[in-house]
């Protein structure tokens, strides 16, 4: 099929706008959603399912950056032992060395991934690649060779070292990838190391799609099941060997129970309606949203797709804060909690003193909220109210001079002291530093609850929640007594989502201090 430019007969743009308002909702003050519908019980079958994925798997992206850095550390210590055998006179001289075998780990390592070493496919089957490998190490040791010889140091290193050095380096290479691809295939095996993924959308669409996948040598992907709103007169029970597990609805539950990464739309182009009801209904969940393009007959340019082996996809929605970008942020988080605990324990250690003889009960209030994929968790604070008159679910919310919170409890709900036992909270995993604010799991905005309230509402629970975040450093904290201020709220929250970066979490951390002596709502 002959290539066709996105402006001719098809406009892929703007079907790719279109996809992008369906999945990101409206975000005006005044676009009240209708009411939520009771949520919708899985079966038997689809529960049983989701159990078997409930654990977390490897992505082939962590495992990849792991074994990177897992090579460039062994070059770097075979070099440091062949360093070893000849010894070094001065500190300056130990100091160059180093940095002669780091550079020449390094590119190696580069070498490695120039030549498409670190796929999957290579690490697992490293004999169909043996002379790429070879001459990638043919490289590194080449630049070790140059970068001696620019520095001076060959008369340092002497035959027998540098032979320890490269051919140990290059023995290693073949060795442990050897050794690497019996476990790689061994957790591709056992579910340990892969993509797991649902099916939108059932009939012939689906069952070519499912075939076009397992035919792919290197293929990730897990299918987990199907999911489609038709009866089995129109989309059989069973395809490609795969079960019917339920409608969309059902399909939203059960991606919550399960650690499904992706959900593959199995339908024509031509269906766009209906794509865009689907996406209205997956987009809050944290998962790689992607619709399939096998089965249509008009052929785009390379760059609008993405592929799973050859099976060419068009990238609908992306899981955010995924991969590397998660493992930084946590890092951020470990680091930056510590700290504040080793700043604020002065604080922390009044508060807690001040809410134990100032009025009866525990020091710590716990409070059950959603978390990350609507996730109940656990979440600390310093009790602010009577013990007697505390509300855990939180459907009557804290109003000014509410006869309830005590005096201390006044003071430090005014300045977020309460708040500060969430660092522990962060340091365990449910909570992050920044994000959005976890609310109660039945907090309510008059007589609704808040995701009957603000369109997108549990699209907020695609990241982790925060101690602080972008809503509450521009206003949007306190009482909310009007259907507007969680509006207001989520569209915030949904903003930073879409915007993340570590500059934009640092920014958030440095400016709540600023922004909490602003404490009018507040109570």
């Amino acid at each position: 099929m002959t290539q066709i430019d996105q402006n001719e007969d098809f406009d892929l743009g703007a079907l790719k706008r279109k996809l992008n308002e369906a999945s990101t909702g409206p975000r005006k003050a005044d676009a009240a959603p209708a009411p939520a519908s009771e949520p919708v019980k899985l079966n038997a079958l689809a529960k049983q399912i989701a159990r078997q994925f409930a654990d977390s798997s490897r992505t082939p992206t962590i495992v990849i950056g792991q074994y990177r850095a897992f090579e460039f550390l062994s070059l770097f210590a075979i070099g440091l032992g062949a360093m070893a055998m000849v010894g070094s006179s001065t500190v300056l001289s130990l100091l160059l060395h180093m940095f002669i075998i780091g550079m020449g780990a390094a590119l190696t390592v580069l070498a490695l991934q120039a030549a498409d070493l670190y796929q999957i496919s290579a690490l697992r089957a490293p004999s169909y690649n043996l002379k790429r490998l070879i001459a990638a190490w043919l490289i590194g040791a080449s630049s070790v060779l140059a970068l001696i010889y620019v520095t001076g140091e060959y008369a340092f290193y002497g035959p027998r070292a540098l032979g320890w050095w490269l051919g140990g380096a290059g023995l290693f290479l073949l060795a442990e990838r050897f050794l690497f691809a019996i476990g790689v295939r061994h957790w591709g095996r056992n579910g340990l190391m892969e993509r797991r993924a649902v099916i939108v959308g059932g009939g012939q669409v689906a069952k070519d799609l499912i075939r076009s996948l397992e035919q792919q040598p290197d293929n990730d992907i897990r299918i987990c099941g199907i999911f489609d709103d038709r009866n089995s007169s129109r989309s059989p029970n069973v395809v490609a060997g795969y079960p019917k597990l339920g409608t969309v609805a059902e399909l939203v539950d059960f991606a919550r129970l399960a650690r499904i990464d992706m959900l593959i739309i199995a339908l024509p182009l031509t269906a766009e309606a209906r794509i865009m009801n689907l996406i209205r209904q997956l987009w809050v969940l944290p998962v790689d949203v992607r619709l399939a393009a096998h089965a249509n007959k008009l052929r785009f340019r390379p760059r609008s797709y993405s592929h799973v082996g050859s099976v060419p996809m068009l990238d609908v929605l992306d899981k955010p804060i995924r991969d590397w970008d998660s493992v930084a942020k946590r890092i951020f988080d470990i680091f930056f909690s510590i700290v504040a605990l080793l700043l604020l324990w002065p604080v922390l250690i009044g508060a807690a003193l001040a809410v134990k003889f100032t009025s009866k009960g525990p020091i710590l209030f716990v409070q059950k909220r959603h978390g990350f994929n609507n996730e109940v968790i656990n979440v600390l604070k310093f009790r602010s109210m009577y013990t007697d008159r505390c509300d855990p679910t939180a459907k009557q919310a804290v109003t000014k001079n509410d006869p309830r919170v005590t005096p201390v409890g006044r003071f430090i709900r005014k300045t977020s002291i309460d708040e500060l036992p969430q660092f522990f909270n962060v340091l365990k995993g449910d909570l992050s530093l920044v994000g959005p604010r976890p609310h109660a799991i039945s907090a309510q905005a008059g007589e609704l609850k808040f995701a009957d309230v603000a369109e997108g509402y549990f699209a907020r629970h695609r990241v982790k929640p925060g101690v602080t975040g972008w809503a509450q450093i521009n206003g949007w904290r306190g009482e909310i007594d009007h259907d507007d201020k969680i509006r207001f709220r989520t569209a915030y929250d949904l903003y930073y989502i879409e915007n993340w970066s570590l500059l934009l979490d640092l920014k958030i951390l440095f400016l709540t201090p600023i922004r909490l002596l602003k404490t009018e709502n507040a109570y």
